[in-house]
């Protein structure tokens, strides 16, 4: 399967299905050696791909276990520069479904997963201290620090 994206001269796209995974007030974040940051679960969605039965796929590819989806909650419009392998030196635009997925009780996981031929982890982050770490999305500590109501429409250009 491909997914949904492109790069032309200098500029990257891609549409990307992430997930707020939330238990015992901390949320769920992936890293590996090559980051230096922490980053949403969830990937591309491939060509023809619900982004929700894409949500699903990547958060089991990722932490080993099936999460049920919640709900939509934030459509991310984001604008970066990274220095990372497959985006260095190029202009990236991602637009990304956030789901909130149904919390199971439990944080254990069984995760394998790679990322560009390296090992992913599996963070658990108390929301509380999540301004201590390079994290990404940004706006993910606001965000869970309030009630939301409907689907937000989130930009970010960094």
């Amino acid at each position: 399967m491909f997914d949904c994206g492109l790069t032309k001269e200098n500029n990257w796209f891609r549409y990307r299905a992430a997930a707020i995974i939330v238990e015992n007030d901390c949320v769920l974040l992936a890293s590996n050696e090559k980051a230096d940051y922490f980053y949403s679960v969830g990937g591309g969605v491939h060509i023809g791909e619900k982004a929700e039965d894409a949500v699903v796929r990547e958060v089991l590819e990722e932490t080993g276990v099936h999460y049920e989806v919640d709900r939509l909650a934030v459509l991310h419009e984001n604008f970066f520069t990274d220095s990372s392998e497959c985006c260095k030196d190029l202009n990236c635009h991602e637009i990304a479904m956030y789901f909130i997925m149904k919390p199971r009780g439990k944080q254990e996981l069984n995760s394998n997963s790679y990322t560009q031929g390296v090992k992913e982890n599996m963070v658990w982050i108390p929301i509380k201290d999540l301004d201590k770490y390079k994290a990404y999305p940004t706006f993910l500590k606001e965000y869970l620090s309030k009630d939301h109501r409907g689907i937000e429409h989130i930009v970010t250009v960094e």
